[in-house]
């Protein structure tokens, strides 16, 4: 069977198939794995051959239902095929006695007996996973000033009498007009609603919260009983491959809950344009993505209050922050505007709304503050960052890099802030990559190769030791070697090109093959076995082209942004984002992902958005801050940049072929580059040379 499954390279090469083809194309999502194999094969097994695993104890006798899986209907444009649930076999007596017996998830089936018939999408739900996506966005320590736009206030009344005929709403409002000069305050209609019977159980001693913020009257949202002094707020980074969710104590300002999972839109779509062409494509599109990513937030949120110990009710404010088309997505407007210059968004401001008008279920009165986006494809995840990390603070240089599937590039300093946004692909996230998987226990994170032998060892998550070390077959005996995530990707190829396997074009040398049985010719070009195990992970030429490509668009696009402040180097350069938080900046300098720099100025700031919407939660000051920043920065269209097409076509090079890295060179030994000397013949750059690229 094995024979029969093309790889993802391959596949990517072919054109589609019609239907009276004799294999058909299957994605599995959210890994984005795919492959060719014969009409009539079980899904099971094609998943098995991918290196997708789903769980399954019965040997396939569909008695465990443990390797649920759901096929996606739908028009799929970056593929080029349609996905129709007739693409798989109808349920046979296996499946309809399981259902009989137990139950299947609504549009489940059980993939050991369900058969391919034609080109499928087939999403994995996180329950049948054994290598379940780690999400990988912590809470960054940050100390926030407290000033949150959720207030309590104690206040004590008068039992009601024949001389005031005032309702108890107003005589709450006016007590607190009294006592603190809170004036207009509005109610929630939800308020009223058992309003007396609340002040009559507690004596007409109770604790009004009111929510005060900037551009809005005072809004008294919720009657406790007693004296109360818990708060809670819920700050949420909806990003294009995962969604991240923290519960934050508004009183004390500490994060109390963190979860994040897999943004469940990818079934639709691996990057942000085909899940506009989705909604272009299919009636009822729009409102799929906005239900499914609403529910996942709504997940979210019940996970992190459960950490935390309170109810969903409990929440009265929720603070977002998302790219453009996620931004649109949740509020559940049409993104197709967003898919074509000029990029028009339906709304750029920061957003004031009800988060129940949003889906999201906190109290019924609670409030969602949705961050500002700054263009058509620099969002309020971008406004979010610029806010915990941004350059406006500082006078060096600074870039900001946030990188993801569309990453986001802010340059600047006190004087002047930049941004543009980068269509890197899901190539970072092991997506396009024929050996990818996104970061999961088993997955390569970590490689180095040996420049003389060309051997390589790696490490994987959920294991601290190298594969040459005597713990690491014990500690990867549950999960397996089954892929590289973003990370490992980074540094393999970065570590190929170190040790003379590819060249600085990117070329895997076929010719080392008589050095290394490592080194296996694929036709005309080369692979390079990176692992050899029960599966074998081979690095091959449409894999570094990719990451050549994805790494292109984001040098090209910080480059870009270099010239149009008119300079040629940065003092500081920040990687934001969950990937950011895990490559090696070194590595990411070899590749020429960043510009230049002094490594001991280049960090790693995590999940920036994130903090940004916990600060823009905590503070009302800093939601000012924020809608202010967002109107300095200019924004640069980089499809509108006639320059950007040669920084791009430079930065395809490994690490760039016109720009100098005499900082990473001092640093590290990189191979010789081929400039032409005097008798045009290469020369190999000593480091007196890279010495003397620095600037004075």
């Amino acid at each position: 069977m094995a024979d029969e499954a093309k790889t993802e390279a391959d596949a990517a090469s072919d054109s589609p198939r019609d239907s009276t083809a004799p294999d058909a194309q299957v994605i599995f999502l959210p890994s984005g794995r795919r492959g060719r194999f014969a009409r009539g094969t079980k899904l099971l097994d094609a998943a098995r051959q991918l290196g997708v695993y789903v769980e399954s104890v019965c040997g396939g006798r569909g008695i465990c239902g443990r390797c649920q899986i759901s096929p996606v209907e739908g028009h799929f444009a970056k593929h080029g095929f349609e996905s129709r649930l007739s693409h798989v076999s109808e349920m046979n007596a296996v499946e309809r006695r399981y259902v009989e017996l137990r139950a299947l998830g609504v549009g489940r089936r059980l993939s050991c007996q369900t058969l391919i018939d034609g080109d499928i999408v087939v999403d994995v739900p996180a329950d049948a996973a054994v290598n379940r996506q780690l999400v990988r966005k912590r809470a960054e320590a940050r100390i926030i000033d407290r000033d949150p736009a959720v207030q309590l206030h104690y206040v004590e009344l008068d039992p009601p009498s024949m001389e005031c005929p005032l309702g108890e709403a107003d005589r709450i409002a006016e007590r607190l007009r009294h006592d603190i000069g809170l004036a207009p305050i509005r109610f929630e209609p939800s308020l009223l609603q058992g309003l007396q019977a609340t002040l009559q159980s507690a004596g007409h001693k109770v604790t009004a919260v009111v929510h005060v913020d900037t551009h809005e009257p005072a809004r008294l949202i919720d009657i406790r009983p007693g004296a109360s002094d818990t708060l809670y707020g819920v700050a949420i980074d909806i990003g294009s491959t995962t969604i991240a969710c923290h519960l934050v104590d508004l009183t004390s300002g500490r994060t109390i809950g963190s979860a994040g999972t897999a943004n469940p839109q990818i079934r639709f779509g691996e990057d942000l344009m085909s899940r506009v062409s989705y909604v272009m494509m299919n009636p009822g599109g729009l409102g799929e993505l906005s239900t499914v990513v609403r529910a996942a937030c709504n997940d979210l949120i019940g996970r992190v209050v459960a950490e935390g110990g309170c109810a969903a009710g409990d929440v009265l404010e929720i603070a977002v922050v998302a790219n453009p088309i996620m931004h649109h997505l949740l509020l559940g407007v049409d993104p197709t505007p967003l898919g074509s210059a000029p990029f028009a968004l339906a709304v750029s401001g920061a957003l004031r709304l009800l988060a129940s008008d949003i889906g999201l279920n906190i109290h019924p009165a609670g409030r969602a503050y949705v961050l500002p986006c700054v263009a058509g494809h620099v969002g309020a995840d971008a406004a979010g960052v610029l806010l915990a990390e941004g350059p406006q603070h500082h006078d060096e240089t600074t870039l900001v890099v946030d990188v993801g599937t569309n990453a986001e590039i802010m340059l600047g300093n006190r004087e002047r802030v930049l941004a543009a946004s980068s269509p890197t692909g899901p190539a970072f996230e092991g997506a396009e990559i024929s050996c990818g998987q996104r970061a999961a226990p088993g997955a390569i994170e970590r490689v180095r190769i040996d420049p003389q032998t060309l051997e390589p060892k790696v490490r994987v998550i959920g294991c601290d030791s190298w594969s040459d070390e005597p713990g690491f077959a014990a500690g990867t005996e549950a999960s397996g070697v089954t892929g590289l995530c973003g990370s490992g990707i980074v540094e393999a190829i970065a570590e190929m090109y170190l040790s003379g396997v590819i060249s600085e074009d990117g070329v895997i040398d076929g010719a080392l093959a008589a050095r290394s049985d490592r080194i296996v010719p694929e036709g005309r070009t080369a692979s390079y076995i990176l692992w050899r195990g029960s599966q074998e992970l081979r690095i091959r030429q449409n894999d570094v082209r990719a990451i050549q490509l994805a790494k292109a668009a984001l040098y090209a696009g910080s480059r870009l942004l270099m010239d149009r402040l008119g300079v040629e180097q940065v003092d500081r350069i920040k990687l934001a984002g969950a990937f950011g938080s895990y490559i090696d900046p070194k590595y990411a300098m070899i590749l020429g992902m960043i510009p230049d720099c002094d490594l001991a100025a280049v960090t790693s700031i995590g999940n920036a958005a994130a903090t940004g919407a916990r600060m823009a939660l905590l503070n009302r000051g800093h939601r000012r801050e924020v809608e202010a920043i967002v109107t300095r920065v200019e924004k640069i269209e980089t499809a509108l940049e006639a320059r950007f097409q040669q920084h791009f076509v430079n930065a395809m090079a490994l690490p760039n072929k016109s720009d100098p890295f005499p900082r990473l060179a001092c640093e590290v030994d990189l191979p010789a580059r081929e400039t032409a000397g005097r008798s045009g013949r290469p020369r190999r750059r000593t480091r007196t040379d890279r010495t003397a690229d620095l600037p004075p």
